[in-house]
């Protein structure tokens, strides 16, 4: 366990450098809410960090300003030397959120097509085809969202977010509108699909169980938007669903949810 994010550098190299990441907020006139403090944090390459915390923490604040959706107030944040906005320009960042945002009117052949289109480069069929069996919906290429369940509509987001190949994956709560049952197998089916990629990913949940199943380490924040624990999830990969009921992993998921209460 650690307090300093700068426990994340590894042999590896560095993904992901920020430095003294502050933002703020001002409502209305006179008052300034802090969303992330003084924050401090580095990722090696090929890393899965996962980060929990209360609402309101700054988590998701932390994985807009790392997609380049927001602007810092203070510091900086570098993936492998650029800023984020360069990555985006270069469509190196892929993103999934707990919506979907899949066109309803679109295939999910052609939701994962457009991620080329839109980056205005051709669309390489045979890279769609690979996803679309990597996620498991080979048969459904011609099915539209709304024939689709929602476990299947997340793991096609996901698939769309990895077209282009990304050096970086930010996830966003994606399974947080799913039930349990259906939450559980795509947790093991993104983990599975990690290890095929091994893309540097940040994850955001509210699943403290998620977190430790899915992730290399996970980081606890707290209130205003500073990293309270750092956890080195010590399970060893792949991670099958015995490991869910094993008794060290039902320890420490009590311990970071201990964490998560103080």
């Amino acid at each position: 366990m650690a307090r300093n994010g700068d426990e994340f550098k590894s042999m590896s190299g560095t993904g992901i450098e920020i430095r003294d990441l502050s933002k703020r907020y001002f409502p209305r006139r006179g008052v300034v809410v802090e969303a992330i403090r003084h924050l401090d944090l580095s990722v090696a390459a090929g890393a899965f960090l996962a980060i929990v915390g209360p609402s309101g923490c700054g988590k998701s604040t932390l994985l807009h300003l790392v997609a380049g959706l927001e602007e810092a107030s203070s510091g900086s944040i570098l993936i492998d030397g650029a800023v984020p906005e360069e990555l985006v320009r270069r469509h190196r960042l892929g993103i999934a959120f707990q919506d979907s945002a899949l066109l309803p009117w679109l295939s999910v052949e052609s939701n994962l097509a457009l991620p080329f289109k839109l980056a205005g480069r051709p669309v390489i069929r045979d890279r769609v085809s690979e996803l679309i069996d990597l996620v498991g919906l080979k048969g459904f290429e011609r099915a539209r969202p709304s024939q689709l369940s929602g476990g299947m509509r997340q793991r096609t987001a996901i698939a769309r977010s990895l077209c282009l190949e990304p050096d970086v994956l930010l996830l966003d709560e994606p399974f947080g509108a799913l039930d349990v049952v259906t939450r559980r197998r795509l947790n093991i089916e993104l983990e599975r699909i990690w290890r095929d990629r091994a893309i540097t990913t940040l994850l955001v949940t509210h699943s403290v169980e998620e977190a430790l199943f899915l992730s290399d380490r996970t980081i606890v924040m707290e209130k205003p938007g500073a990293i309270a624990q750092v956890v080195d999830v010590p399970f060893p990969r792949p991670r099958t669903p015995e490991l869910l009921r094993c008794d060290a992993f039902h320890h420490l998921t009590d311990q970071v949810t201990v964490w998560l209460q103080v």
